[in-house]
């Protein structure tokens, strides 16, 4: 229990988006397929290639919009960054589509979530 209010504590409010496959080549990995339990991480969490490899628990905490009314599904993934998201915004992240659909309905796009290493 003390572990997992630790993480609560600690975890980084942003936003997350999906992007679709092919996922290679990607800015860490080139052609080396990581699977889709990935992210594509925005210029400051991304460090110029420092966050490569780092892994990060991700939550749906809630939608950013009227389309889906509940678009989060309770679970917790944890993905692997693999690249640079070149339009995020400095609190947000780009999950692989099918890491998207594990935490929150696709419909949505655009999902609020908290993070952490």
């Amino acid at each position: 229990m003390v572990a997992c209010l630790f993480s609560v504590v600690n975890a980084i409010a942003g936003e997350a988006t999906f992007y679709t496959p092919p996922y290679t080549p990607s800015s860490c990995n080139g052609f080396t397929n990581k699977g889709t339990m990935i992210l594509a991480a925005n210029h400051g969490m991304f460090a110029n290639k420092g966050a490569c490899g780092k892994r990060y628990r991700v939550r749906c905490t809630g939608g950013t919009n009227a389309g889906v009314a509940h678009p989060c599904r309770g679970n917790t993934i944890d993905v692997t960054v693999v690249d640079l998201c070149p339009g995020c915004a400095g609190d947000q992240i780009d999950l692989s589509q099918e890491a998207f659909a594990m935490i929150a309905d696709p419909d949505e796009g655009k999902i609020k979530i908290e993070y952490n290493e």
